[in-house]
């Protein structure tokens, strides 16, 4: 879960002339974090989310930009607001859609985030809602590549912390991949993150 460096490197060439104000500076804040510049990103996506209060891309990656720099801090202070941050922008978008698999995703992951930061304190607490949602998202979406993997991922973390045998995870691995490999994303500002994360962990099965 520390490799989240990779999605904004993969996000950042996206062509923004002749395009709409939103389109714009959704690329200026893309190519922000590209850039490692996570508070100017956050900010500008938080800007673009109180004009653009029906889409909810601006919210998710205000939500994604902090909870996935969460996991490369080792402040606790630091990670405490970033993932405070990421759940506010997130809760704006739930509450009008409570349904949507990305945002589900989205959740497991700052629930995921959480545990990495205290195990000890919300492991318990946290890894079945994580499992919920997860659930949930693939009962809703079950060709949606982040879905397959993000459950894959937890599950396979959780089965290396208890010493479990990961096998069986390995082939949902690989159907992550699968669906990677036909996903299309809507528009060139919709989730489409994973595919190399998902590929590193079927290499490590290998």
């Amino acid at each position: 879960m520390r490799k989240f460096i990779v999605l904004a490197i993969m996000l950042v060439g996206l062509v923004t002339y002749g395009q709409t104000a939103f389109e714009k500076g959704m690329g200026k804040a893309m190519s922000l974090w590209g850039e490692g510049k996570i508070n100017e990103a956050s900010a500008m996506f938080e800007r673009i989310a109180t004009v653009e209060q029906d889409n909810w891309l601006p919210n998710y990656y205000v939500a994604l930009v902090n909870t996935t720099a969460s996991f490369t801090m080792k402040d606790k202070t630091q990670i405490d607001a970033l993932l405070k941050k990421a759940q506010t922008a997130l809760d704006v978008e739930l509450k009008k859609q409570p349904n949507h698999p990305e945002l589900l995703v989205m959740q497991a992951m700052i629930h995921t985030a959480w545990i990495n930061f205290d195990p000890m304190t919300n492991g318990m607490k946290l890894s079945g809602p994580v499992m919920e949602l997860y659930s949930k998202a693939e009962a809703l979406a079950p060709e949606n590549p982040r879905v397959v993997f993000g459950k894959t991922e937890f599950e396979m973390g959780s089965a290396k912390f208890f010493g479990t045998d990961i096998k069986p995870l390995c082939a949902k691995a690989e159907k992550a991949i699968e669906l990677f490999a036909t996903f299309k994303a809507e528009t060139a500002f919709h989730p489409s993150w994973g595919q190399d994360r998902a590929q590193a962990m079927v290499a490590a099965c290998k």
